[in-house]
């Protein structure tokens, strides 16, 4: 590894990396935006990456491969390739990204993921294998143990997303009466079926708030199931 960086260096910068993406995917994630915590801590990390990646390269041009640049001039340029995989991944991550049902948008983990994973082969082809050793750690890490962990914190926070099955679309306002009586703040509701057909109900997308004396996603999940006119009801997890 050139001189200027260290293995401690290095797992501050992307430890640090990952923390702040963290940090900015917790204020999402509490908005109920369909990028969330792990989301965010990838592109930090891949983020991260890059930066580390140009820092080694700009060394190792004038040290490690010296004579080669001496050979071939000044204009060799390794950071082109690197830029070009980058934005090549960008154009992948958009295919696999795709709006499903219920309005849930699906692929933004896997599309970051790629990105990061993305640096990281760019990290090994250079030869820095000290940040593809910590990378491929967080990366695991991330995609791995915060999964659930994230599932965990988002049922504890007052916003929460429902899909509901009804009899008729009238009964979107029996459904939003009991919401109100429990001091539930309603952000939207999106209506996805208006009558039945093959065998589904009349259904809606519910985004709602809970109030601070109730916030139990089990305790609303059961209020709404009780009610007469409701078929199903489900949380929605991004």
């Amino acid at each position: 590894m050139p001189e200027d960086f260290s293995f401690i260096t290095a797992i501050l910068r992307l430890t640090l990396a990952m923390l702040a993406g963290g940090a900015v995917g917790y204020g999402r994630s509490k908005k109920e935006r369909d990028a969330g915590l792990r989301t965010y801590m990838l592109i930090s990390i891949g983020a991260a990456m890059s930066v580390l990646l140009a820092l080694y390269e700009y060394q190792a041009l004038h040290t490690l491969w010296g004579d080669t640049v001496a050979a071939v001039g000044d204009k060799f340029d390794v950071s082109r390739m690197v830029g070009q995989a980058i934005t090549g991944i960008g154009f992948l991550g958009a295919g696999i990204i795709i709006k499903g049902a219920h309005q849930q948008v699906k692929g933004l983990t896997t599309a970051t993921g790629l990105f990061a994973t993305v640096c990281m082969g760019i990290a090994a082809g250079a030869g820095f294998y000290e940040v593809v050793i910590i990378a491929l750690i967080l990366i695991v890490l991330v995609l791995n143990v915060m999964s659930p962990l994230e599932g965990a914190f988002k049922r504890r926070l007052r916003n929460i997303t429902l899909h509901v099955e009804f009899n008729t679309v009238e009964d979107i306002a029996t459904i939003t009466k009991m919401l109100q009586d429990q001091q539930v703040q309603i952000f939207d509701i999106d209506i996805e079926r208006t009558e039945q057909k093959n065998d589904k109900y009349p259904s809606a997308t519910f985004i709602l708030k809970l109030s601070r004396e109730n916030h139990s996603h089990s305790g609303m999940l059961s209020s709404l199931a009780e009610l007469n006119c409701v078929h199903s009801v489900q949380e929605l997890i991004a």
